[in-house]
């Protein structure tokens, strides 16, 4: 089977290198590598150009969806693999691709994972890239849908489904999208889980909060309302919906604790620390640690326990100075000499005593705190094997520390979701919305 590699590229000029490199040391050489150029400013053309890909351009900037439609037109090749310019295939990468298809000729897509060791060393670029493994490698085997980053797909079915929609000008669920349409037409996709590549990508707090809520979970949940279909399967899966519903109602009792005890600071200062942790993020993901972004989150991990103590909200406290420790111990995800592991091994054992202290002291005496605990404590059961994966790939301490983003995700999550069935609501009403799939 001939395979054509095509990469959409938008000023990734680094990232591409490694790429292109990558591919260039395959197990089994592609047929062609295509990079689609979406108007670059950058080198990435150059580059594409130096390293032998068959370089394309779209003309005007206009998403990797038109430029991924593009690379599907000229490519040559009978199977139409996709990578994202930010990932580094396996070398064997390729040659699963042509067995996949080449063994079962009822196969019409294959996805693949992101590997279990990203590029990016900092803790946030850690968990988010081992959170898309992860989820990866409990999917479903049967796949319910398509996935650009790392997928190929026969080029016939492609283009007999027009492709992807390019009404998203910018990277968002366009690789969704078309796989809702393929499974909806009883096409045959397949997750193997073999098939890896490793992402590049260096997160930060807001891009993370702007990629999962702007770019993925609202028109997700409008692509999920117009085709009236929710699997089972990846990020949608039934434990994932109620882990929603859960962190839902953990904040609900959180504010029903700030006004039994009159905490009303709680929620700007509390607004504040997530202002300076990002920035904290932004400016602190690589050594040394920016002296503004520690000052800033340290500042207001302060003024929240100067704050708890003066109206004797004393419960907080142990809990914010314990998130604030794990903060600076996990800012680097691993240790490189054993007095540091056993120093973090000191402060996991010190965490946890604190931790069922602050239960038995302040949980008997209040049943709104009561309730807090136990949706806090059936959140981490319903997702302890995302945690206990984080744990065999990084450490207790690491998993311990990632608990906190991931109920912010369930949170936000949940925000995504009100928020993209309004719009789509908006947009019926209007006839401005994503009614109708493209190619109906």
């Amino acid at each position: 089977m001939n395979v054509s590699v095509i990469i959409p590229v938008y000023n990734g000029e680094a990232e591409l290198t490694q790429c292109l490199g990558a591919l260039g040391k395959s197990m089994v050489a592609p047929m062609e590598i295509l990079v689609v150029d979406d108007c670059s400013t950058d080198g990435s053309r150059a580059v594409a150009e130096r390293l032998g890909a068959r370089v394309l351009s779209t003309g005007v900037n206009s998403g990797p969806a038109k430029a991924r439609n593009l690379g599907a037109r000229e490519a040559r090749g009978e199977i139409l693999f996709f990578l994202d310019a930010d990932v580094v295939a396996h070398s064997d990468a390729v040659g699963r691709v042509q067995q996949a298809f080449a063994a079962n000729p009822a196969i019409d897509a294959v996805i693949g994972s992101y590997d279990d060791n990203p590029a990016e060393a900092d803790f946030l670029s850690q968990y988010k890239n081992l959170m898309h493994c992860f989820v990866h490698q409990t999917g479903h085997e049967q796949a319910s849908t398509f996935w650009s980053g790392c997928g190929a797909i026969r080029r016939d079915v492609f283009l007999a489904h027009s492709g992807f929609d390019e009404s998203y000008a910018r990277p968002a669920i366009e690789d969704i999208e078309l796989g809702y349409r393929l499974f909806q037409a009883n096409h045959k996709m397949v997750l193997d889980k073999g098939l890896r590549v490793k992402h590049l990508k260096r997160w930060t707090f807001w891009n993370l909060l702007k990629t999962d809520i702007l770019d993925r979970g609202i028109p997700w949940t409008e692509l999920i309302l117009r085709d009236r279909n929710m699997p089972n399967d990846l990020n949608l899966q039934l434990s994932q919906r109620i882990s929603v519903a859960l962190a839902f109602l953990c904040v609900g009792f959180a504010l029903l604790m700030t006004l039994y005890w009159r905490g009303y600071f709680l929620t700007p200062v509390f607004a504040l620390l997530l202002f300076m942790m990002g920035r904290f993020w932004l400016d602190g993901s690589s050594a040394p640690l920016s002296r503004t972004a520690t000052l800033g989150v340290s500042s207001a991990f302060g003024i929240l326990v100067l704050l708890s103590w003066q109206t004797h909200m004393m419960g907080i406290i142990p809990p914010v100075l314990q998130g604030y420790v794990l903060l600076f111990l996990r800012h680097r995800y691993s240790f490189d000499d054993s007095r540091k592991a056993q120093v973090a091994s000191l402060l996991m054992a010190l965490y946890a005593v604190l931790t069922v202290l602050v239960i038995l002291t302040y949980l008997p005496s209040n049943l709104v705190i009561g309730a807090f605990f136990l949706i806090l404590l059936l959140l981490v059961v319903l997702n302890n094997q995302f945690y206990l994966f984080l744990a065999a790939k990084r450490g207790r301490a690491f998993a311990l520390a990632a608990i906190p983003f991931h109920l912010l995700y369930h949170f936000y999550n949940g925000i995504s979701f009100g928020a993209g069935l309004l719009r789509f609501g908006w947009g019926t009403l209007t006839g401005r919305g994503r009614a109708v799939a493209p190619g109906k």
